[in-house]
């Protein structure tokens, strides 16, 4: 599902609450009591991250607030993916983290549904984060799911399974939402200047692109879209790739026709804004994804992912055009022997390509920023904030009682 904003409300602030409904998350529930909160140096399943935790209250916060910790869940189409942060006076740090690939939108191109089989393989994922959010004493916690959750008939029925078996609450959230917290979450790394730039997130079952203008602390929203192509989504469509190279060649052409139709009324919209970019010193560009961060691991040459490496990194636009063209013109056995790629993304990172090649015709920057973060931390950024706010509001009222 695809979509759109008129233009009279297209312009509005970023702000850590956000405008968009379910900004605010509740506790954990259905959940045993909890064990005691880990070491904050204890091993995690994924390469630990700072994030930025923009908050109007830093002048003051409860004794307990720093021992607090809070969690974000994002069910996408292709992966589920877990955060746990605790606060500190300027950004937070991850004390535990969890990723698995569970493809809940395969299939769902060609029945409209999620399948039994990608159901379960999700529930498994959301478990094991259930259990991280007992172990961790968990404060307050949101959980998201994405657009094979918009999309799917037996979507509701999937979440009510969820809330039944892991006592996790998923939250489905438009499509605006999505862009809204993607982009609060990789800001930070936007190379610095003047003028508009575009921030990107290539799921798996959707891309959004949002045109914002840099501020002094969050960034303020002009424009964005949202069309439903990812990874997933995109692949499914076009079928299952040959050997063949010139039919691999017409099927990757049919992929890049099918995105730039889906941008060409953003592309005109946006006009405007690509020629005062290009009046600042060129357009700035930032991705957030497995595309973009797979990629930039082929530009590193690197034996195995390093998040360290890739995170922040900022490539030149030729180079990702490059790498995009020689994948997409390798077999599957080719790709599957790259290192960073693998059996697991071999057949998924041809529409990546497709989709990043077709927004740098969009956007045409020189340089591409690599973000190994999003949605999550956005929404770490968001609830640590309204938790600091409501701390404060609850340490007020407790005086005015006294």
């Amino acid at each position: 599902m695809a979509e759109d904003v008129s233009p009279g409300a297209r312009r509005e602030v970023l702000a850590n609450g956000g405008e968009s409904g379910g900004a605010q998350a509740a506790p954990h529930t259905n959940s045993p009591p909890a064990e005691g909160p880990g070491p904050a140096g204890s091993r995690s399943d994924e390469a630990p991250a700072a994030g930025g935790a923009d908050t109007a209250e830093r002048d003051w916060r409860p004794p307990n607030f720093y021992r607090q910790a809070y969690a974000a869940i994002d069910l996408g189409t292709n992966n589920c993916r877990l955060l746990i942060a605790r606060p500190t006076d300027e950004h937070f740090v991850i004390v535990d983290a969890f990723s698995r690939v569970v493809r809940l939108g395969e299939g769902l191109a060609q029945t409209g549904r999620l399948s039994d089989h990608a159901m379960d393989r999700a529930v498994g994922a959301l478990q094991v984060c259930a259990d991280k959010l007992k172990r961790r004493n968990v404060h307050l916690a949101r959980s998201v799911a994405t657009e094979a959750c918009r999309r799917a008939s037996n979507g509701e029925a999937f979440i009510a399974r969820v809330r039944e078996e892991t006592g996790i609450a998923l939250d489905v959230i438009c499509a605006r939402e999505e862009a809204r917290l993607a982009v609060l979450g990789c800001h930070i790394l936007l190379e610095p200047g003047v003028g508009p730039a575009m921030v990107f997130d290539i799921g798996g079952g959707s891309t959004e692109l949002v045109l914002i203008e840099s501020g002094p602390t969050v960034p303020r929203i002009l424009d964005w879209k949202s069309v439903p192509w990812g990874v997933v989504s995109l692949t499914e469509t076009l079928g299952a790739e040959t050997d063949c190279p010139a039919a691999r060649a017409a099927r990757y052409a049919e992929m890049r026709r099918l995105v730039r139709d889906s941008f060409a009324e953003f592309a005109e919209r946006i006009a405007p804004a690509r020629a005062e970019a290009a009046n600042f010193g060129g357009p700035r560009l930032l991705g957030t994804s497995g595309t973009v961060t797979t990629l930039a691991s082929v530009h590193l040459d690197l034996p195995q992912y390093d998040r360290r490496a890739v995170d922040g990194l900022i490539v030149p636009a030729d180079s990702m055009r490059a790498i995009s063209t020689r994948l997409s013109e390798m077999s599957p056995a080719e790709r599957q022997a790259l290192p960073c790629i693998g059996r697991e993304r071999s057949d998924l990172v041809i529409a990546g390509c497709a989709i990043l090649e077709t927004i740098l015709d969009l956007w045409p920057a020189d340089r591409l920023g690599v973000a190994d973060r999003g949605i999550r931390e956005g929404i770490l950024r968001s609830l640590i904030s309204s938790g600091g706010a409501g701390e404060r509001a609850r340490a007020a009222i407790r005086a005015v009682r006294a």
